[in-house]
């Protein structure tokens, strides 16, 4: 996979994007990043990304033509019209596990970061092809919900995680949540590790951290169970 990264902030990708499990996945070439500053795409003096609002109000709109500039490269680099763009943004739809499935898929996805009050909505009509909200909150910018993203997508791709089995059975892979966990000592601080999960029975093992899985979920979201 290639992942295009347009940011005004390309530290920041950087520093998150060079460890742990992105960084083996770079190693292994499972996938390639090209992050962009979004100021090399004006051509003024300061290097302006920002202006004021029509019509007035408070805050500052990123301008449209450096992302245009920017999706004009990446069509020419990817020799195809129309990429998969992902803005994330608090107005779009909520990000969930089987979108990561989705988006693990894709041969490449470009990621346009916003920042200051938003982003010109020519650049959302025109170039976007998603919309991804993290929640019903507010942040900074689009770079930490970009990372999410790309952290949970990843993760998906053959080969980059040592034991994928793990993953299948992760939070939300079936609609249920993960159940508790345990690894040595067998006690600590008068707390105790199940009988069950060293008995060596695995099926009854099995069983009972299906049983927990389903406690959990029942008891922390249970909206999931009526899916």
């Amino acid at each position: 996979m290639k992942i295009f990264i347009v940011t005004a902030f390309p530290q920041i990708m950087e520093a998150y994007l060079t460890e742990s499990m992105i960084r083996k996945a770079r190693e292994l070439g499972l996938v390639k990043f090209e992050i962009w500053d979004i100021r090399d795409f004006t051509h003024d003096n300061y290097r302006q990304i920002d202006d004021s609002p029509f019509g007035g109000g408070a805050g500052m709109v990123m301008k449209p033509e450096p992302f245009f500039e920017a999706h004009d490269k990446i069509k020419k680099l990817l020799g195809k019209p129309k990429p998969r763009v992902i803005f994330p943004s608090p107005q779009g739809k909520i990000f969930k596990h089987d979108l990561s499935l989705e988006l693990a898929q894709e041969e490449d996805l470009t990621f346009f970061c916003g920042h200051y009050k938003g982003v010109d909505e020519r650049v959302i009509e025109a170039l976007v092809t998603d919309e991804i909200s993290m929640g019903d909150f507010v942040l900074t910018g689009g770079e930490l919900p970009t990372l999410a993203i790309i952290d949970a997508t990843v993760r998906h791709i053959p080969g980059v995680l040592h034991d994928y089995d793990s993953a299948e059975t992760d939070s939300f892979a079936d609609n249920l949540l993960e159940g508790p966990i345990y690894t040595k000592p067998r006690e600590y601080r008068g707390l105790i590790v199940p009988d069950i999960l060293l008995s060596g029975h695995h099926a009854k093992i099995a069983e009972w951290r299906q049983q927990q899985r389903i406690c959990r979920t029942e008891k922390r979201r249970n909206d999931l169970l009526e899916k």
